[in-house]
């Protein structure tokens, strides 16, 4: 890995054999990343970074503004999220198997005593991902039908920079765990956005298409993703 210096900026470069330059600013310092092949020479990728240089600075600006939920403890009386909806946790020791339980006001979390706060993150986790388990066959069915095309498997998992991703040969879609957190309709768009790469790969005007076709008011929910505060590790899209 090699490194340039752009004033203030720090690129990290990694060459390798792929035909396309790619630039990435990751979260939550504004990390930048050119992935270049392998023929080109550094003063060629300097020149590049250097042309870009407006884009890695608004997007560094707006990871720096962006709210950021606290680290949690998993405590009672502690604020989380589920489906948009701000709930408290309610703490419960007991001898049995863990679990969780929502009620109107709490998410009761049921765990063992002297639980470690891990262990407790794991019990919370495992019931998002059970949620989300729930919802996103109905959507993707409800999109397949739509759109015409098929996906042959979803997963779920923590992402570090994406809220979801498309592998369009497979047609498998993987979504981030954090979206249990979001309100359903933020899951449904982010549900069809991959979706739509399997009409179309990149992020081209033929996609906008597709997705001002299919959710209409997809800009305005992709900015309310990114108006509500994201988990401390964090996310963008």
């Amino acid at each position: 890995m090699h490194e340039l210096k752009l004033g203030d900026i720090t690129v990290e470069v990694i060459q390798k054999h792929i035909k396309n330059i790619h630039l990435s600013v990751h979260p939550p310092t504004g990390r930048v990343r050119i992935s270049a092949p392998s023929r080109l020479s550094l003063d060629t990728i300097r020149v590049f970074a250097i042309s870009k240089l407006g884009w890695i600075k608004k997007h560094q600006i707006k990871f720096k503004n962006q709210v950021r939920e606290t680290p949690r403890d998993y405590i009672s009386n502690e604020s989380h999220f589920y489906n948009g909806r701000r709930y408290l946790i309610k703490v419960i020791e007991i001898r049995s198997v863990p679990k969780v339980v929502l009620k109107h006001e709490h998410i009761e979390l049921y765990v063992r005593p002297s639980s470690s706060r891990l262990q407790r993150k794991t019990i919370l986790d495992e019931w998002y991902r059970e949620r989300l388990k729930e919802s996103i066959p109905m959507l993707i069915s409800k999109w397949e039908n739509i759109m015409k095309v098929s996906v042959n498997e979803f997963g779920i998992k923590r992402m570090k920079t994406k809220w979801g991703t498309c592998n369009h040969r497979a047609k498998r879609i993987w979504l981030n765990l954090e979206l249990a957190k979001k309100t359903p309709i933020c899951l449904e768009y982010i549900v069809v956005h991959e979706m739509v790469h399997l009409l179309e790969r990149h992020h081209n005007e033929r996609f906008k298409a597709y997705m001002d076709k299919f959710v209409p008011e997809w800009k305005s929910l992709k900015e309310e993703l990114s108006r509500t505060p994201v988990s401390h590790v964090d996310w963008k899209y």
